[in-house]
């Protein structure tokens, strides 16, 4: 049942990431990220990381990604104010140059670099047997106690990038030049 979980998650994470190259829409592609990410965290849990799968969810998916579909949300362009040539459309990202040969060369290289690494090694943890343990609590104490203050800085700095972008989003009036309405 585990493998059969395994391939399902390892399926959803490869096909959404082929599906996020091959889209020309970037809202898509936002959402077939999201695939990607949720079949990563599924994987992060098969493999005992249940932090890491928690924080995959909350930090990826349920941060990166909606700024990402809101960034494209509030630069795309309605389709009346903007003419219908390929270029001008909303959500259109034009890239100059597509050579798949060097592509393909390049993938194949690195993967042929990281398969024979993978044959050539010697897995000891595999002739150990699988132990089920949770390290939420020991890292749940750590940022809480040893970490506090490197955690709220970093609270602090989204929180001030967060009021930066809503700022920046903010649609402005012509005429008015030091922010009163």
């Amino acid at each position: 049942m585990v493998e059969l979980a395994f391939y399902g998650f390892a399926l959803l994470t490869l096909s959404g990431a082929v599906a996020v190259l091959l889209t020309r829409n970037v809202l898509y592609g936002a959402f077939f990220l999201l695939l990607t990410l949720l079949g990563v965290a599924g994987l992060f849990v098969i493999a005992s990381a249940d932090f890491l799968a928690v924080a995959q969810i909350m930090i990826y998916v349920g941060g990166v990604l909606v700024l990402v579909i809101f960034g494209v949300m509030l630069t795309s362009k309605t389709a009346s104010s903007v003419p219908e040539t390929d270029s001008r459309r909303p959500n259109y990202i034009l890239t100059r140059h597509r050579s798949w040969p060097v592509a393909l060369l390049v993938a194949g290289s690195l993967f042929g670099a990281l398969y024979s690494v993978l044959v050539r090694s010697d897995y000891v943890l595999f002739n150990r047997p699988a132990v089920w343990q949770t390290s939420v609590d020991t890292i749940g104490r750590q940022l809480m106690t040893e970490y506090v203050v490197p955690f709220e800085i970093a609270g602090m700095l989204l929180l001030a990038a967060l009021i930066g972008a809503a700022y920046l989003a903010y649609p402005r009036k012509p005429g008015i030049t030091n922010g009163n309405h």
